[in-house]
């Protein structure tokens, strides 16, 4: 809908836009006048030239453009009238300060007075020939003069005279004569040099009759009263631009002393006097905003209106009500400028106050902030001492380690009245989603740092923020969406509900029974939570962790040592995977339903519980062994799920690791106790893919199987003294030649009699080294020639059976 000024504001609008038509009505008929001027000049010349004749010049064409003027004529005028015009002014000035005294008191007033007056005499003739910007130089001149004038005149007649006085006396009267100069010639300099002259007479007459800080106050706000009546009236943009600028200045000077004084202030008169005065600016502004015809200045123009007449207000509230009080009190007012909405106030003057609430309201939320962050982090530092001792309060357990904020007694009560507004004011604006987030966030701070404000003892702290984490969880369920991603509001309760979780679990570290009983509800909470499929990814998960940290406390309390305390946190990877064997896989429509969104968070979770529990039972080989046993087992389980058949790798990995682990705490050292569990299954794993897929390379089926015990086992051979494991392993790799030529494959025929061929040798090396000693020592160098040339001679036929060969394995399986 349009919104349509009263007629009065609307007359007052038609009034200024016509003056300025008026002001661009007379520049457009000068410049006209000008250009006319310049044509018949122009005409003037060409007849002189005669009849039929060409102007001598350049050849179109041949370099005219390049020689065209660079500047323009009025740019040339305006440049040598300035510079005519700053030179003069320069020259007045040094024969006023260097050359006064070479001449008398007749001979000075004499020369003065005759440049004055002719400077701005002269614009009058130079006006009545249309010399505009020749008379606006000249009369900058006189006015530079008059200047001057009031110098030497205070240096001759006045000589004794308070300067700040002079100055205020001066200044007032050269304004006035500017201002009057200015309109009766329709000169564009001298109105825009009157207005900036006239903001200083008030204020230098103040600080010359020795005035106060608030006497200067509101000598600074007169002064920007004048200066916005002049940009509000004037039709001219520089006087607007000059009235403006002096405007702000002096009021923003005017605001922050008064601002100051205010919250500087011994006693409530004192105070009183400048919340006064803050009232006046904020009148100014609104009244400045009201006939402003921009709307964002309107607005800027009212917020800083609220912001000062909350500052008084927080100014009188400072020195007359306690500390912790004042920032309510500031709340209060700032929640005053709302009323101000349903009132009939100009719509941009409204919003502005509005938004003066808003950041009112923002800077008391941040001062609840210290107390917010403490009550937070705080609980961090308990986990470090855990079971010390119970508190003498909840505040103690809290705040353990750091230092407590000053005036925070009303905090909760600010919070909670910021998230009151927030939730009215939700059903009015547009950005209703962003407020139904903060609002709930307000709220959860008031309720946390409740407890700690009131000094409630330790067992009623915990059930205050027991009840903080039932609530967000009853807000996350009530306002959750079925079968599909939770809502924002319903998405911040359950953050909410798992910050407050977590220093609730760190605050309960304090004491034995509490940690039990915390840790017991907090599991009971988040599990009933995650019956629901919204917040079932968040709360599953985190039901999953408590019990897991519960686990370990009654472990801790039973005065079992860490590795049989990792038993009873197993049985949290054992309920994650019966769960999310409930919840996986299960689809609607092709997109994941709740359930399965929670599957992945919850076997996370479980893993987690897994780790810490194999981590437990490191320092103790057999029940790491057993631990790892049952961690397989689970594995296994999860493995029989279809959308889980990789998890059967883990499992095999985990029961692997546990025959290790076991057969080291038994003191075995034979290789072969760690490889055959391996090879035994590997090679099993890999007759099945075979059978299934007969394009599968014997390497790719049983490569690997063989090569885990074979390899070790013929290490561990080598540096063997004795003879059974050389004969077991030659047996072994002579039954897996045989396979392979049985069957005609490459990875059998390649290990085994690779295997016994270096068994072999292993066996023959000490009768090997008998037969070379008892050789002479020319045998060696000579056998080694005799096969060089025997090879040599037939290089080519061994090459041809070396390629056979190669192809004859390649076309083994």
């Amino acid at each position: 809908m349009t919104n349509l000024p009263p007629p009065a504001e609307e007359l007052r609008f038609l009034d200024a836009e016509l003056r300025q038509l008026d002001v661009r009505r007379a520049t457009l008929l000068r410049r006209r006048a000008w250009l006319v001027h310049t044509l018949q000049a122009t005409a003037a010349r060409q007849p002189a030239l005669g009849p039929g004749t060409a102007p001598v010049g350049p050849p179109a064409g041949t370099g005219a453009a390049a020689r065209r003027p660079e500047a323009t004529a009025p740019g040339v005028q305006n440049v040598l009238l300035v510079l005519g015009g700053v030179l003069l002014t320069i020259a007045a000035i040094a024969f006023t300060l260097v050359s006064w005294g070479h001449l008398g008191i007749a001979g000075r007033a004499l020369v003065l007075g005759a440049l004055t007056v002719g400077a701005l005499g002269a614009p009058v003739a130079l006006l009545r020939r249309g010399l505009r910007s020749t008379a606006e130089a000249v009369a900058a001149l006189g006015t530079a003069l008059t200047v001057l004038d009031a110098y030497a005149l205070h240096e001759v007649a006045f000589p004794g005279t308070d300067g700040a006085g002079y100055t205020a006396t001066a200044s007032a009267v050269l304004a006035a004569l500017w201002a009057v100069y200015g309109v009766r010639l329709g000169l564009r300099h001298p109105l825009p040099l009157a207005v900036a002259t006239a903001h200083l007479p008030l204020l230098l007459g103040a600080i010359a009759v020795g005035a106060g800080p608030y006497t200067l106050t509101a000598v600074s706000l007169a002064t920007a009263a004048g200066g916005t009546a002049v940009a509000l009236r004037a039709a001219l943009l520089p006087v607007r631009i000059v009235a403006v600028t002096g405007a702000l200045g002096t009021g923003a000077a005017g605001v922050l002393s008064a601002g100051w004084l205010c919250w500087s202030a011994s006693g409530p008169g004192p105070a009183a006097r400048a919340a006064a005065l803050l009232l006046v600016a904020a009148a100014l502004a609104l009244v400045a905003g009201r006939f402003v015809p921009r709307p964002e200045i309107s607005v800027g123009a009212a917020f800083a209106a609220g912001l000062c007449v909350v500052a008084g207000a927080g100014g009188v509230l400072r020195v007359t009500v306690p500390g912790e009080w004042t920032v309510p009190g500031c709340l209060a007012c700032a929640i005053a400028l709302l009323a101000t909405e349903r009132t009939r106030l100009h719509h941009p003057l409204r919003q502005g106050l509005v938004r003066a609430s808003a950041a009112v309201q923002g800077f008391a939320v941040l001062w609840t902030l210290p107390l917010v962050a403490g009550c937070v982090l705080g609980p961090a530092v308990r986990g470090a001492h855990p079971w010390s001792g119970t508190p003498r309060d909840f505040r103690d357990a809290v705040f353990a380690g750091l230092p407590r904020p000053p005036y925070a007694g009303t905090a909760p009560l600010v919070l909670a009245v910021v998230a009151a507004v927030l939730v009215v004011a939700g059903h009015r604006t547009a950005r209703r989603p962003a407020v139904t987030v903060a609002a709930p966030v307000l709220g959860w701070a008031a309720a946390l740092v409740l407890p700690v404000v009131l000094q409630l003892p330790y067992a009623a702290g915990l059930v205050a923020h027991a009840v903080v984490v039932a609530a967000a969880l009853f807000f996350a369920v009530r306002f959750g969406r079925a079968d599909k991603r939770p809502s924002p509001p319903s998405l911040t309760a359950l953050l909410l509900a798992l910050v407050t979780s977590v220093g609730l679990a760190l605050v309960s570290l304090a004491s034995e029974p509490a940690t039990i009983a915390v840790l017991g509800t907090l599991t009971v909470l988040f599990a009933a939570a995650g019956l629901r499929p919204g917040p079932a990814p968040f709360a599953a998960p985190a039901a999953l962790c408590h019990a897991t940290a519960l686990a370990c406390a009654i472990g801790a309390s039973a005065g079992r040592p860490p590795h049989h305390t990792a038993l009873l946190v197993l049985v949290v990877p054992a309920v994650a995977a019966l769960i999310a064997s409930r919840t996986g896989g299960s689809r609607t429509g092709g997109s994941r339903t709740g359930g399965s969104r929670a599957t992945v968070p919850v076997e996370v979770a479980g893993a987690a519980a897994g780790l810490l529990a194999l981590a437990l039972a490191a320092p103790e080989p057999p029940m790491l062994a057993l631990v790892l046993s049952l961690c397989g087992a689970v594995a296994a389980a999860t493995a029989l799920r279809p959308e889980r058949r990789a998890a059967g790798w883990a499992a095999a990995a985990l029961f692997l690791l546990a025959t290790w682990v076991r057969l080291a705490a038994w003191d075995v050292a034979a290789p072969e106790a760690y490889t055959l569990p391996v090879t035994g299954p590997a090679l099993i794993v890999g007759l099945l893919r075979r059978r299934r897929d007969a394009a599968v390379s014997s390497w790719t089926a049983y490569g690997s199987g063989l090569a885990v015990t074979l390899v070790p086992s013929l290490l561990a051979a080598w540096d063997d003294q004795h003879w059974l494991r050389p004969l077991a392993l030659g047996v072994a790799a002579l039954a897996v030649t045989l396979a392979g030529a049985r069957h005609r494959l490459q990875a059998p025929l390649v290990l085994g009699p690779g295997v016994l061929a270096l068994v072999a040798l292993h066996e023959l090396t000490p009768y090997l080294a008998q037969v070379v000693g008892a050789l002479p020592r020319w045998a060696p160098p000579a056998v080694a020639g005799l096969v060089l040339l025997i090879l040599g001679a037939t290089y080519e036929q061994r090459l041809r059976d070396a390629r056979r060969l190669r192809e004859a394995l390649g076309r083994l399986g």
